[in-house]
This record gives structure tokens, sequence and C-alpha cells, in this order.
């Protein structure tokens, strides 16, 4: 496969839009009053889940990329305090920091310079494409369990 072609399709797999939606459509309009609201009792709110995946991205592309990296402890470190209220600031630095580090590992892959293949020098033999898979992965199935909240909280728009 030519390497471009590999590339784009590695950035369309981290944006989403084919097997799921996007992550801006997914994040977009969610009503503040049911961003900490729980659908049930066992299951994660829509700011759970936001800030969930913020955190383990992050914890990726810092892991991938800065061998000084401490990632946080597991697994209370990858999710927040459970809170009653998010605040309209709250929620847009969450979205805006998630986003952003889509779009880090969309520069991760789109980076040709660098060797997907090749294994991270500080990474316990994980190469750069293993990282690419795991968060995309990851946001993923998270993403789709925002919008299976959102469903149950009668907040997405069909």
């Amino acid at each position: 496969m030519d390497d471009a072609v590999f590339r784009k399709n590695l950035v369309q797999l981290l944006k989403g839009g084919h097997a799921f939606a996007p992550a801006k459509k997914i994040l977009a309009d969610v009503k503040p009053k049911l961003r900490a609201a729980r659908p049930s009792a066992e299951l994660h709110s829509v700011w759970e889940l936001l800030e969930h995946l913020r955190i383990a991205q992050e914890d990726i592309l810092r892991y991938t990329l800065d061998p000084a990296w401490q990632s946080p402890e597991f697994p209370a470190g990858y999710w927040p305090a459970s809170d009653d209220r998010v605040s309209d600031e709250q929620w847009s630095a969450s979205v805006s920091a998630f986003l952003a580090g889509v779009e880090e590992a969309c520069a991760l892959a789109r980076d040709a310079s660098r060797d997907l293949t090749a294994a991270i020098p500080h990474g316990e033999g994980r190469t750069y494409l293993r990282q690419i898979l795991l968060i995309a992965d990851h946001n993923a199935y998270h993403l789709g369990q925002i919008v299976d909240a959102r469903r149950a909280l009668g907040d997405w728009p069909d």
C-alpha cells in the first residue's frame, strides 16, 4: 500500500465519520443540565466519558512522544471525580482539549518523516502505529458510549 494512502486512512479512522459519527457531532449541543447526568446508576455520564477520553488520549500521546511522561495512576487517574454540575467553561475546555488531541494524533499519523512501524525508543516494544490505532480504537468505543448515553437521556438528534 502507498504510504500516503495508508496515512490518509489512519487520519480518517481517527476522525470518524465512516463507521461512527465524528467526535465533533457526538459532542455538539449536549444540553448543559444533562452533561453530568447518568442514564442509570451503573453507567457513566457524558461528562465522565468525555473526560476519560481526554485523559486517556493525552496519556497515550504524551507516552508516545515524551520519554519523561508519567502516566496517571490506573484506573483512578483516568476518570474524573463524579460531579453533579459541569460548567460551560469546563465543558468547552474538555471538548477543545480532546479535539486538539485528535488533531495531534492525526499530525503524528501524517508525519511522513516518522516510520510508524518503528518501535518507540522508550516504548517497551510498542510502535507509533500501535499507539495511533489504540487512540482510534479507544475513542471509537467511548464515543459510541456517549451516543448511547445521550440517546438514553433523550439528548441525541435523530
